[in-house]
């Protein structure tokens, strides 16, 4: 059918034509301004390079054309160790898959990891966990440009002095000849290579593990798991101790002793009925152990020693520190949690989310690649099956109920 043309119609044609433009206008000057004040705040870096130690022309050849990319400012206060429930977490790091390439790559890297824990007094299992929770054994470094994160983050939201520091110290290692190619990518944070340094911590705790007399923890696997096993050292790692185990706990367990801070001697937590989760007694003495509850007394507790703490300083989260230390027990071959967390929905594994993302495929859903990293497409998606199967809450997340509500729901014959 013809549409027919009226003043009226015409009129709001107009009036939406001056508002579109009027909006584009706005648009186009809030990029002016913004593109304004990153050039401002870049002069600014350029003129306190030379205190930071790195060279005016040094800062002129890698910051031409580095441009601010404020997605970064969403991710400031969003990271997933502090707005994820600690069950999807470590359901989504501590999964069959990632045990096992770790036992292929303590195989695969024997010789270079007995050598690190035999200089540095890290086990092998634990300089292997952090690889494994940080790059995925170095298959996922980041995609972000490092200096346009960084000089974004130096110039915009908060702690811009943090991130001034993390961009200079980047700029030295270029200039040092550490780092040679300045493009190079990382998280949005600024951390990057094998096992994630930031670029301060590189600078300061990075070693040559391969003996060719420079530090690269991007291309070298021996560089990258002899500067974590320093920076594990370094943050107070005690040779020969555990980090922690799962214990058990009264009944009448006073929770507000708990905390990663309140420590006691060990003779103390004996003394309170705490004991090892297979029933075992704990061996009573002056060490000092804390109590941890990551989901209060009905979930897992632990019992934590000085390397936890050692752990916890390279990311300081919880369930960082807690996915770093049950890997490292699982790679020992070790069993898995023998408390379940407290929730009737738990998290899925890589190759469950996975089997997510192709039932959502198969409905339809233009998800991209099933990888098992879930991300705002797949969000998208379980909301949309959820509301049509009247799963509640209809919030996106990848747990048990929706994927086993997929499977019960079958394959569809024809893709809708």
């Amino acid at each position: 059918m013809q549409s027919i043309s009226t003043p009226e119609s015409q009129g709001f044609s107009a009036r939406l034509g001056i508002a579109l433009c009027l909006l584009l206008s706005v648009v186009a000057m809030s990029a002016r301004a913004a593109d304004a004040d990153f050039d401002a705040c870049r002069d600014r870096l350029r003129a306190a390079a030379p205190t930071a130690g790195v060279r005016v022309d040094s800062f002129d050849t890698w910051m031409q054309g580095v441009a601010p990319d404020l997605s970064v400012l969403e991710l400031l206060n969003a990271q997933p160790e502090f707005t994820t429930p600690i069950w999807d977490y470590l359901a989504g790091l501590v999964d069959t898959r990632r045990v096992v390439d770790g036992q292929a790559m303590l195989r695969q890297h024997a010789a270079t990891l007995a050598e690190v824990e035999r200089r540095y007094g890290v086990p092998a299992t634990t300089v292997t966990a952090v690889w494994g929770v940080e790059s995925d054994y170095g298959r996922i470094t980041g995609k972000r440009p490092l200096l346009q994160s960084l000089a974004t983050l130096s110039c915009y939201g908060r702690r811009q002095s943090f991130f001034r520091g993390e961009l200079f110290a980047t700029l030295k290692l270029l200039q040092q000849g550490d780092l040679r190619d300045s493009g190079i990518t990382g998280s949005w944070a600024g951390a990057f290579g094998q096992t994630q340094f930031m670029p301060s911590t590189y600078a300061r705790i990075a070693v040559d593990g391969d003996g060719d007399g420079r530090r690269d923890l991007i291309d070298s696997i021996p560089d990258a798991l002899a500067s974590t096993a320093n920076y594990l050292k370094r943050a107070g790692w005690r040779s020969g101790e555990p980090w922690g185990y799962e214990v058990r706990l009264p009944a009448e367990f006073d929770a507000s002793l708990a905390g990663r801070t309140k420590r006691r001697p060990l003779s103390d937590w004996v003394a309170r009925g705490v004991v090892r989760i297979d029933g075992s007694a704990i061996v009573p003495s002056d060490v000092r152990a804390a109590i941890l509850l990551p989901a209060g007394k009905t979930g897992p507790a632990f019992l934590v020693l000085r390397n936890y703490d050692a752990i916890y300083s390279y990311n300081a989260a919880e369930s960082y520190a807690l996915a770093i230390a049950l890997l490292s027990d699982r790679l020992r071959g070790e069993p898995g949690l023998r408390t379940p967390w407290p929730t009737d929905d738990p998290g899925l594994g890589r190759d469950e989310r996975i089997e997510l993302q192709t039932l959502l495929l198969a409905r339809g859903h233009d998800i991209g690649e099933a990888d098992g990293l879930v991300g705002t497409l797949t969000r998208r998606a379980i909301v949309a099956e959820q509301q049509r199967l009247g799963l509640q809450p209809a919030d996106g997340r990848a747990g048990r109920r929706i994927l086993e509500a997929l499977r019960k729901d079958g394959m569809p014959t024809t893709v809708p």
